[in-house]
């Protein structure tokens, strides 16, 4: 899906992240367009650059997730509930902004901001699933849900590490299986040598001449092995669904189904949108 001026939507869907904002002009019959751009902390004048062209004299409803604009609600608690959406005032009147608050947790400290939005569209797609949604990405997330409810959340700054431990200008010809496993292997079994593992990569790069895509391939294994290691409480036993882009999730189904496991993988863009669905009342 474009942008397309010559639409009329009934409401209009809005995602975002960190640094992307997602917006899907909705009709009847589902979605008519869509237009990404950067996020902003001006909301409003980042949202409409991308929805102008879809908007007329009437006031278009708009539904939002993933901005930190209203307050968090603590877990246990339903991922997404349209009673709790919250009304934020609007310089334009052709718009009705109405943002979905984040989740927080205080034993131990966390907090998500547009993933339980993922999360409900999850759910919504998959109404009768108990277990643990895995969310990759530069903060991962596994999420305990039960009885439609999400009981207890862990975040991991893995995606993070990675972009500080690696080298931009590197490139990664494909994936090497071997090393990745090899370093995911150690890693779970001894997550507290993560720190000189790390190290040792960085010898074999300079001293046996290890190839950019081994060492990249054993930089996200070691990572990951140690995020399932400290995670394996909440993986270990239970069906798992992993959300994420094309190809985000990859690494995390390769980790494990080297334990055994073999989860379900969804799209965070169709999750995000039933999510967002269904806080309008539609699923």
């Amino acid at each position: 899906m474009t942008q397309n001026p010559q639409i009329t939507p009934e409401w209009i869907a809005v995602d975002c992240s960190a640094t992307q904002m997602r917006a899907t002009a909705m009709g009847a019959a589902g979605p008519l367009a869509q237009a990404t751009g950067e996020t902003s902390k001006d909301l409003e004048a980042a949202l409409l650059c991308l929805i102008a062209p879809w908007l007329s004299a009437q006031t278009t409803p708009v539904i939002a997730c993933g901005w930190d604009a209203a307050p968090f609600r603590a877990v246990p608690c339903m991922p997404a509930d349209a009673a709790t959406l919250v009304d934020i005032p609007t310089e334009d009147a052709r718009i009705s902004l109405r943002i979905a608050p984040g989740l927080s947790q205080t034993n131990p400290a966390d907090m998500m901001c547009g993933e339980e939005t993922v999360i409900a569209g999850a759910l919504a797609l998959n109404p009768d699933f108990d277990g643990v949604i895995c969310l990759p990405g530069l903060h991962s997330r596994w999420v305990h849900v039960s009885a439609k409810e999400v009981v207890s959340f862990q975040t991991f700054l893995t995606g993070e590490l990675f972009s500080l431990l690696s080298q931009p200008d590197d490139t990664l010809d494909g994936f090497d299986p071997t090393a990745f496993e090899a370093a995911l292997s150690e890693t779970l079994s001894r997550p507290e040598k993560l720190g000189a593992k790390l190290f040792s990569l960085r010898a074999e790069v300079a001293l046996m001449g290890l190839s950019p895509r081994a060492a990249r391939s054993g930089l996200v294994g070691l990572l990951i092995g140690t995020e399932l290691a400290a995670a394996k409480p909440y993986w270990l036993g239970q069906p798992i669904i992993l959300i994420g882009a094309p190809g985000q999730c990859d690494h995390y189904a390769h980790a494990l189904r080297q334990q055994g496991i073999t989860p379900a993988t969804l799209d965070a863009g169709d999750c995000a949108l039933a999510g967002l669905s269904k806080l309008r009342g539609l699923l």
